[in-house]
Order: structure tokens, then sequence, then C-alpha cells
């Protein structure tokens, strides 16, 4: 799920930045606040796309270090949450007897159990999963799935653990025709 949210953060601006009045460009720090975001990954606000809207920039705060100055910044930023039930559409990147990874959007891990596969067996020669229909799953093959739970761990890789489903109507692989080299 897509979301707006105002949030706060303090930039970290090397002293080298300032001119000799002590007054930083505001360009400095929005390029900083975008390192400090591409660093950060995500939180349990969920994955930073985008900063739409620079709120405020407060006073600078040089107790921090000799070497960086504080800036308290008020932002909107866009955010991508995985929400249970929702459906999304990922590429499986590994194959495995007990169930399948994909990649999703910026999530990169999304375990699909051979539990939660209905009508799929895994074929071992082949490393893949197939349905009496024909359908296969298999690596780079697209596949439309539920979100059946998630779990925000902050570890060293702060990501979301996304478990999926097939269980319901319309989800499983996905035919796309004359799409080569879709990354998802």
């Amino acid at each position: 799920m897509l979301r707006e949210g105002i949030f706060t953060l303090k930039v970290a601006v090397p002293v080298n930045n300032l001119d000799k009045n002590r007054v930083v460009l505001v360009s400095v720090i929005v390029n900083r606040l975008l390192k400090q975001l591409s660093n950060i990954k995500a939180s349990a606000h969920g994955y930073f796309l985008a900063v739409t809207r620079l709120h405020s920039i407060g006073q600078e705060d040089t107790n921090f270090s000799s070497q960086h100055v504080l800036f308290p910044v008020d932002f909107c930023c866009r955010t991508f949450i995985p929400m249970q039930g929702e459906v999304m559409t990922g590429i499986v990147r590994s194959v495995q007897h007990n169930g399948i990874f994909l990649k999703c959007g910026p999530m990169n891990i999304v375990y699909l159990s051979a539990q939660l596969m209905p009508d799929f067996h895994y074929v071992s020669g082949e490393n893949l999963y197939k349905r009496d229909d024909a359908s296969k799953i298999e690596n780079g093959v697209v596949v439309r799935f539920m979100i059946y739970a998630v779990r925000w761990i902050e570890d060293m890789w702060r990501d979301f653990r996304v478990l999926a489903t097939l269980k319901g109507d319309g989800l499983g692989p996905v035919t796309l025709n004359g799409l080569d080299g879709l990354d998802l």
C-alpha cells in the first residue's frame, strides 16, 4: 500500500559545506537528506520511495560533533508498506523444494511456501512447480500472489519479511506476452 506521511529526520551536514557566515544552502541539506534516506532503505513506516515536499528546516545543532552540524528537517515522503491481504505481482528469483522466493518492487525477499500453493507440486528434476493444467512456476516467471503475513525485522538489513500465498482466485503464474526482461 502506498502512503504519504510527514517525517522528521536530523540531517548531518559537514562543517566544510558551511560558508564563512555559517550558512548552508538548502540544496546541500536536501542532498544529505536524500543520501540518509537511501541508507535507511526502510522503516516500520514502509520503504521510502520519494520525498514529495520539504516542509521546514530547523535551527542548526552544533553540539553533535566538531565535524558536522545537525539540521532537523520536516518533509513529506511517499512510502510503500506491504499489507496482509494485498494482491501483488513478483518475479521468481529462486525455486526450492519447500517453496519459492520472489522479488516484488523494493521487497527482495517474498517467500511463497509450498504449503500455500494449492494444486502445485514440486518437480525435482526440473526445479519447478507444476499444476495439473500445465501451469509452471520456475525462475524468471511472474507470479500474482496475495500477502499472507508481514513482519518488520529491525536487523542489519532493515527489511520486511513477507509470506505469500496462492490461495484465492486469479493468483498464480501470469502470462506476459512480449514483455521480455521485466524487472519488478
